[in-house]
């Protein structure tokens, strides 16, 4: 008796998880005429316009804004060095001086020769006018002049090429040669120096494709160094290139001031901060509304309680948020949570 009372106290049970489970079937369940039958319940937002704060910080190296390797232009030994690293030296200063003696004499020759060539064509002009040269005479004279005058400036520059001296104003970094070392002249010169010019310096950097089309020539950046904590220097970018790396990224320079305060030296690595892609007002929906990956993104749609799978173009990610670029308009309904369940043109209840 008993257990005959056990089996009909589960069978009751039973037919009252079956019909709770029937129940809940029909409700979460529809047939409608055109043949959608699964109601799926999700959440959604609409999609809006924020301002997205975007932000990209890149490493880069400083150099400087000119860079010269000082060469001999005629060969010889050196007789004074005027030079040592670490000075400042302005455009034209004289660093070494190579032994001058025969180009000094050959100088003062080709002057003499030109002086008296030049006297001897002025006095067979006034011979000429007077009619007491003929016109191979004077034709003689004036190529002799023009000969003379050649030589001349040979001699003198070869003559000032034994001063070596900057090409721009800078500081020398480097000084390869001593009094005594012997130097060879064009077309295999010897290196005597190196000078940089830091008063303004570059920062050469890469850039990825999408950053590329969004910065421009002239935006402004701020930079910092570690060995300045909490100084920021002003800059600018001074060129993208139109053409990408081998690692499809794209070299961009950037212009600033070298301050006297806090000065920088070429070679040391700084942190850019692009301020220019800050607070721009785009569609952003929430980073969870995405199905799939981000290099193949699509969300569902709610239209008419029907969600509708879409493509969309996505950009730049903001904490929870994620830029869409396109496919997807402002005042939308996004599907947020529940997507994970749905598939294309199924009916949905919106929580």
């Amino acid at each position: 008796m008993k257990r005959w009372k056990i089996i009909v106290a589960a069978i009751v049970v039973l037919a009252i998880i079956v019909s709770v489970l029937a129940f809940n079937k029909k409700k979460m369940s529809a047939v409608s005429s055109d043949g959608i039958k699964d109601v799926y319940y999700v959440s959604v937002e609409k999609a809006s316009k924020k301002y997205l704060s975007e932000t990209l910080s890149l490493v880069g190296t400083i150099y400087a804004n000119n860079d010269v390797n000082i060469f001999a232009e005629a060969a010889g030994k050196i007789t004074a060095v005027f030079v040592k690293v670490g000075e400042y030296k302005s455009a034209g200063t004289v660093l070494f001086q190579i032994d001058d003696e025969l180009r000094k004499a050959a100088y003062m020759s080709a002057e003499a020769n030109f002086e008296k060539a030049k006297k001897d064509y002025e006095r067979l002009q006034s011979l000429y006018q007077q009619r007491s040269a003929t016109d191979a005479q004077l034709d003689q004279a004036k190529l002799g002049a023009v000969l003379a005058e050649a030589q001349f400036i040979i001699a003198k520059r070869q003559l000032e090429d034994t001063k070596i001296k900057t090409p721009i104003s800078g500081i020398i970094t480097a000084s390869y040669v001593n009094v005594g070392s012997m130097l060879q002249g064009p077309p295999q010169q010897t290196i005597v120096a190196n000078i940089i010019d830091i008063s303004r310096l570059k920062i050469k950097l890469n850039v990825s494709e999408k950053d590329a089309f969004v910065l421009k020539v002239g935006d402004q950046v701020k930079v910092t160094v570690d060995v300045y904590p909490g100084v920021k220097f002003n800059g600018k970018i001074e060129s993208i290139s139109s053409k990408a790396d081998e690692a499809h990224t794209f070299p961009v320079e950037i212009i600033i001031n070298n301050e006297r305060t806090y000065p920088l030296k070429a070679g040391m690595f700084v942190r850019v901060d692009f301020s220019s892609l800050r607070e721009r007002e785009t569609i952003v929906i929430p980073r969870a509304a995405l199905v799939g990956s981000v290099k193949n993104p699509q969300l569902f749609v709610i239209e008419n309680r029907i969600a509708k799978l879409r493509n969309v173009t996505v950009g730049k990610e903001s904490g929870l948020f994620i830029q869409v670029l396109a496919g997807l308009t402002e005042g939308e309904t996004v599907v947020v949570n529940g997507q994970n369940n749905l598939v294309d043109n199924v009916k949905v209840e919106i929580l």
